[in-house]
């Protein structure tokens, strides 16, 4: 038994120094940036980004709150479209506080463990909504091309299953990211170029070599968006194909109709995704401004964007949504 402990005492002392020296060192303090070059007028570029949120947050909690409340709305479909409204609320609090910190109070600084947890459930929550993404194009193509079974195949059980598969995706590719970032040591500019923690931003940053961190930064985006949006596009294929087979006019415009708010979705996600990457890509000689605001685009665009489509093509949804509010102005009055 002591020769055991003894064994265990000493294989797990790597470990322990690891810990001890990670706990001990001071923590590192990174600088947050606003709008590089109009820092003047960051006071008024906070106005509409306030808004911007505020719309955000209001929009993804009135779907959330009238799918939950409303018995008619306990289908497939709406369950993923509260899991779209809960990935892009928890998304738009994550930056929420330091964007505004900013913006607001200069409040620029941030260590290193808040800047990878804030870059942990950035990128995981972008890679979840692309899923949800995935998850409700998969929803429109059983619903049109095999409606017979959509209760059957679509399942709450499996629904369920659909929603903990993408999140444990996202944690087995964000874990490493995480844990490699850890590992790199950064001795010279702490400056970031955006009011969030951003992976590619933080990595940059690094005296140490980073190819490994690039590696699996690449693997993680190939994984999860580079993966989905080809599935996104086979299941459209899918679906064009089934609708043109549809005799009636009125029955191809009736199936159409049901894709116009996820087609949505899905364009107002991607576009400015790969607009970001192409500029990061091929964008040296543009102002760095620039590629502050297409980040911020990128991030505050489907959050705020989302919730309006649904509500405005969605019948059922519009119906709920003027319900309770009609409900809560009487109880007020």
């Amino acid at each position: 038994m002591l020769c055991l402990i003894n064994q265990i005492s000493l294989s797990s002392q790597p470990l322990i120094m690891w810990v001890l020296n990670n706990t001990s060192a001071q923590p590192l303090t990174f600088l947050l940036t606003g709008i590089p070059g109009l820092r003047s007028a960051q006071i008024w570029v906070s106005i509409p980004v306030c808004l911007l949120y505020a719309v955000a947050l209001s929009g993804n909690s009135m779907i959330l709150f009238v799918v939950l409340r409303e018995q008619s709305l306990h289908e497939p479909m709406y369950y993923f479209l509260s899991m779209l409204s809960a990935t892009d609320l928890s998304l738009s609090l994550c930056t929420l506080s330091t964007t505004l910190g900013v913006f607001w109070f200069e409040a620029r600084e941030i260590n290193l463990n808040a800047c990878i947890a804030q870059m942990f459930f950035l990128h995981g929550l972008t890679f979840m909504e692309s899923g949800v993404l995935l998850a409700m194009a998969f929803d429109r193509f059983v619903a049109i091309c095999n409606p017979l079974r959509y209760t059957t195949i679509l399942t709450n059980a499996r629904i369920a299953q659909i929603g903990m598969s993408m999140l444990t995706r996202n944690v087995a590719v964000m874990l490493p990211v995480v844990l490699f970032v850890k590992r790199l040591s950064f001795c010279s500019s702490m400056v970031l170029s955006h009011s969030y923690c951003y992976h590619v931003d933080l990595i940059q940053l690094s005296c140490t070599d980073n190819r490994i961190n690039s590696i699996l930064g690449l693997f993680a985006l190939f994984s999860t968006t580079g993966f989905d949006c080809p599935c996104i596009l086979l299941s459209y294929v899918l679906i064009i194909r089934s609708v043109l087979s549809i005799a009636s006019r009125e029955g191809r415009q009736k199936a159409f109709n049901t894709c116009i708010s996820h087609i949505s979705a899905v364009a107002i996600f991607y576009i400015p995704l790969i607009s970001l990457s192409l500029v990061h890509r091929y964008g040296h000689s543009a102002p760095p401004f620039v590629h502050t605001i297409m980040a911020n685009i990128f991030l505050l665009i489907p959050p705020v964007l989302n919730p309006i489509i649904y509500s405005v093509k969605t019948k059922q949804i519009q119906k709920v949504v003027i319900k309770v509010l009609i409900q809560n102005f009487a109880a007020v009055s």
